[in-house]
């Protein structure tokens, strides 16, 4: 109660260790996705809570210039085309490959595309697991800065206004820190375990 965010660390540090230690143990291949999970269960669940009880006029910009709204808005438009060249770079060249491996069988093409999608739809998930992090951070910090007890935050007056105690921790637990580590930084780290693994198996 007095530490929240204390506790939130100590959480994240428990179910992290747990991740490596399934990375030797070599478990189920579900069960980073429930370690994962469980690491970033308070402080998202704390940060869902605050996100949704602040209205979105909250964030709105005080004093952003008219040029910084354009230039913002070019930045996405841009990535958001580099995003859908890659995408189509990448479809004609998995297209190919499909085309390639199977032959003239339309069925074995069929097959073959079904099994690439069910085989990208976790590290898609996973991706948009991420970015969805990163934003709920981003405001996050807007909203209540970097401190376990912000004094002044911009959070709603009437959030868990008759619970003061369970607003200091459900405040405290919806760090924008702890929800980058225990959200992205788990992440990454099951992803990079994954990863080196896969690496040594192959050398080996």
């Amino acid at each position: 109660m007095r530490n929240p965010l204390h506790a939130g660390w100590a959480w994240t540090g428990f179910w992290a260790l747990l991740i490596i230690v399934d990375e030797f143990v070599d478990l189920a291949g579900w069960t980073w996705y429930v370690l994962v999970g469980m690491a970033a269960l308070p402080t998202l669940a704390c940060s869902v809570a605050v996100l949704h009880a602040t209205p979105r006029r909250y964030l709105k910009p005080q004093k952003e210039s008219v040029l910084a709204h354009f230039f913002v808005r070019f930045l996405a438009l841009t990535a958001a085309f580099m995003v859908w060249g890659l995408s189509v770079v990448a479809s004609a060249s998995i297209s190919t490959t499909v085309q390639a491996l199977a032959g003239n069988s339309e069925r074995a093409v069929t097959s073959l595309g079904f099994n690439l999608l069910l085989a990208a739809v976790p590290l898609v998930v996973s991706v948009l697991w991420m970015a969805f992090i990163v934003r709920c951070a981003w405001f996050l910090r807007r909203l209540r800065g970097w401190r376990q007890n912000p004094q002044d935050s911009r959070l709603p007056k009437r959030f868990l206004r008759h619970s003061p105690q369970l607003r200091r921790v459900v405040v405290g637990l919806a760090h924008p820190g702890l929800l980058l580590v225990a959200g992205l930084g788990t992440s990454v780290l099951a992803l990079f375990l994954g990863a080196m693994g896969v690496t040594l198996n192959l050398i080996a």
